[in-house]
């Protein structure tokens, strides 16, 4: 059975901590995304650069987040979503295999959030796929906004009989995200949840790969403490097969 993995990873721009206690981990994360050896990694909170942190890190990279920490032979495609006082950042998606077109949307419910979706449509085992990048908005009238945009695009720019993945953190300490996507032909991964947030102590699942063509046939969370260390946000990895012709 032919079949590929999906990683989805809120990354906190790269930096954790708080005040002085504040440390750089884009490189420890850097090392995690290559072991993940996923074929597809999205992203969220990625900066595509930041000059107050640019200053005060003397390891800060030269180059943006989604480049720096894509694997060689990976593409790596962002956009931004939010401007902000000393730089921006935004989705990203890493390819192993072929990109063949992206497309943003402006996702932002009111002025105090600035979201965004980002669609790249891949070719992966000589099948077109699919897959939006999201970071939904904190307030559950927003995501419900959101979510309702996100099925009008979907129903706009995907094709009806191509598989289509949503991967991001949404946001969403219930299950109106996942009821709302499930009326819409959207499924999650297999058994029961896989809290992501808090990193250090999971209680929620915020993160998720959504799926309609393909099937969901495994999914990790890696734990531990070097996982807290890099995010606020715990990784998930999802494996898919096609679905059966």
């Amino acid at each position: 059975m032919q079949t590929f993995k999906v990683a989805t990873y809120n990354i906190h721009k790269g930096v954790q901590g708080l005040g002085p206690a504040r440390r750089l981990e884009i490189h420890n994360l850097g090392h995690a995304v290559e072991q993940f050896d996923a074929d597809i990694v999205c992203l969220q909170e990625v900066r595509a650069f930041n000059r107050l942190h640019a200053r005060r890190f003397l390891h800060w990279p030269d180059v943006g987040q989604a480049e720096f920490l894509a694997p060689e032979g990976y593409t790596a495609v962002y956009q931004t979503n939010a401007i902000t006082q000393h730089g921006e950042h935004g989705n990203a998606l890493l390819s192993r295999w072929p990109v063949v077109d992206q497309s943003h949307e402006n996702m932002s419910d009111h002025r105090f959030e600035q979201r965004g979706l980002l669609h790249v449509t891949l070719q992966i085992q000589g099948r077109d796929v699919h897959v939006i990048v999201v970071h939904l908005g904190l307030l559950p009238a927003s995501r419900v906004r959101q979510v309702k945009q996100l099925q009008r695009y979907i129903a706009r720019e995907v094709p009806a009989n191509v598989p289509v993945l949503v991967a991001g953190d949404f946001n969403d300490w219930g299950n109106t995200v996942k009821r709302m996507m499930a009326e819409f032909g959207f499924q999650g991964q297999l058994g029961a949840a896989a809290p992501t947030y808090p990193s250090r102590l999971p209680l929620v699942q915020l993160d998720h790969v959504y799926a309609r063509g393909v099937q969901a046939v495994k999914s990790v969370t890696p734990q531990g403490a070097i996982w807290h260390r890099m995010s606020d946000h715990l990784p998930l990895l999802v494996e898919f097969a096609w679905d059966k012709a």
